[in-house]
């Protein structure tokens, strides 16, 4: 017989929520990071009976962003869980990301093209050095929405970002599968991001938050800078290439 999640229960009554609003607020916190879901009231049911332990990454990523707090809080994993999602679970999700292609066909915003993407973390099992990954990243952009996933063949890490631009901000999250090969082996990282754009539309810079592995809250600096505003497929080959070594 499952054991029920008291710990979900006992967040969402904290909330002073109902099942239906829980499960709608779930929605909300999907469509707003660029990732919808389909979270009912049964959903929310099955979560808090136990029978459901450890929900895809785009539940555990809405359910942080309206709860405020990590996966392993909410009674879904233990803390050597790689952030909430297991290793599987992970792998089959990045391997699902795809570079988008603007389509000829659709207008598209003046910030689409391709980016230097680099950002710098502590590491807390490494004496608390400081490293640094650096990518380059497709950014397609539809209105106020901004689309960014790295290029598979420029760094061994894999990052994608799903922003919002008002003005001059630019706010949304970011999540980086880690290399396999790396001293983080392939988990899977989650978090928020803001940025400020420069007037001349070419550089971003900014800070990014996120949970670290024992689920302790880590922020650090987080740029773009703009290297070309072409999106053909030669242009794509051209930085769709490896680049200075990251351990991230």
């Amino acid at each position: 017989m499952a054991e029920p999640n008291t710990a979900l229960r006992a967040t969402r009554h904290s909330l002073r929520l109902s099942q239906d609003e829980f499960a709608r607020a779930v929605r909300e916190a999907g469509v707003r990071s660029g990732e919808p879901n389909t979270a009912t009231k049964r959903l929310v049911q099955r979560w808090e009976a136990g029978e459901i332990t450890s929900p895809r990454g785009i539940y555990l990523r809405a359910l942080e962003s309206v709860t405020g707090q990590p996966a392993a809080n909410l009674g879904f994993t233990d803390a050597d869980k790689r952030y909430g999602v297991d290793r599987a679970a992970a792998v089959a999700e990045v391997s699902t990301w795809t570079v988008p292609i603007p389509d000829p066909r659709a207008e598209v915003g003046p910030l689409t093209g391709i980016w230097r993407s680099r950002y710098e973390y502590v590491s807390s099992g490494r004496e608390g050095q400081t490293f640094s990954s650096t990518h380059y990243c497709m950014i397609i952009q539809h209105g106020a929405r901004l689309q960014l996933r790295s290029l598979p063949q420029s760094a061994p890490s894999r990052v994608m970002m799903d922003l919002s631009a008002n003005g001059t901000v630019i706010t949304g999250t970011w999540t980086e599968a880690t290399n396999p090969d790396g001293h983080y082996k392939g988990a899977v990282y989650h978090g928020a991001i803001q940025m400020l754009l420069e007037p001349t539309g070419r550089k971003m810079s900014g800070k990014w938050v996120g949970f670290g592995r024992e689920f302790d809250l880590n922020t650090g600096p987080w740029s773009l800078e703009l290297v070309s505003s072409d999106t053909d497929p030669d242009t794509i080959a051209e930085y769709n290439r490896p680049q200075a070594e990251s351990d991230s």
